[in-house]
């Protein structure tokens, strides 16, 4: 399995023979007619700019650690259905398997699905724009929160904040449940809300029990061809979530990470004016980056010597 992890760095497809659907910051998505196929390449944004270096792995963890989630939510049957079908190749349409080389470990194959237009956003911790929110209102989208929080403390209780999905280049923008309503209907709404925060309590503590602490994490759905709900795109990972170690945590200062916030603390502190063209990642931000995001999938799934 480690020989995954360890494979060229792969920055864009260019899949002979399939036809590509989009490409996303990090995804490049191929209709395969009755299922999409999802190749995670190993780009990393910042700041909804793409950077122009790969990291080494990050698709495949990005990829391996998804398939774990999506399997070990099987279990609960209260939880939604999702799009998940494998990531095995050798279970890929005969069109895919000349391009196993390159779809080896870092792609999977999913049921087609309409997202909705939002994200479902849950936060644990008060960190990044929520703890900027805090401090200067005491709310976090609008929702009141006690007064005498500090930095990266647990919240009370996990809060939804929905956000609009926004085109590549632009910024999600924060928006009311209210809104939410209005973009995908009351019962649909409050659906997603109550599996997104389901969904977060249970993966925080079996994520907890293997010394991550899920601070925060973006989940996505869709309609399926049949018109029910689905839960979408990748969960839970490095990219859609915030990740803490456990050991050493302390509210009251910004935390450690096992995502992408390392290369943002880099960016921040050369100063970079968040606009392309984004500056090159030196060598060793790109290694650290890449352990971190081994580690994340070492601990929460025992994999990766």
């Amino acid at each position: 399995m480690a020989t995954l992890f360890d494979r060229p760095v792969v920055l864009e497809t260019q899949l002979d023979g399939l036809t590509l659907k989009s490409r996303g910051k990090v995804r490049d998505m191929y209709d395969l007619d009755d299922s999409l196929l999802i190749v995670a390449t190993d780009r990393i944004s910042a700041f909804d700019v793409v950077l122009p270096n790969g990291i080494p792995g990050k698709g495949a963890v990005l990829t391996q650690l998804s398939a774990f989630w999506f399997h070990w939510m099987a279990d609960y049957e209260d939880i939604l259905w999702n799009h998940f079908l494998t990531a095995d190749v050798s279970d890929f349409p005969d069109s895919c398997q000349r391009h196993r080389a390159t779809l080896e470990g870092r792609s999977m194959l999913v049921r087609k699905a309409t997202p909705f237009p939002v994200e479902c956003i849950v936060r644990g911790y008060l960190s990044g724009s929520g703890w900027a929110d805090y401090r200067k209102s005491g709310e976090i989208c609008g929702q009141s929160l006690p007064k005498g929080l500090v930095e990266s403390q647990q919240l009370p209780e996990p809060l939804f904040t929905p956000s609009t999905k926004a085109e590549q280049g632009a910024h999600d923008l924060n928006i009311s449940f209210k809104k939410m309503e209005s973009l995908v209907g009351s019962d649909q709404a409050k659906l997603l809300r109550e599996v997104s925060l389901k969904l977060y309590r249970r993966a925080s503590a079996y994520a907890l029990s293997k010394g991550i602490i899920i601070a925060d994490t973006k989940l996505e759905f869709g309609l399926d061809p049949s018109g029910q709900p689905i839960l979408i795109d990748e969960v839970l990972t490095p990219d859609s979530s915030r990740f803490w170690p456990r050991e050493g945590y302390e509210p009251g200062r910004s935390q450690p990470s096992f995502d992408k916030q390392f290369v943002r603390d880099y960016l921040t502190s050369i100063k970079w004016n968040k606009r392309p063209p984004a500056p090159t990642l030196p060598d060793d931000i790109v290694a650290q980056t890449s352990a971190r995001y081994k580690d994340a999938y070492r601990l929460l799934t025992a994999d990766i010597p």
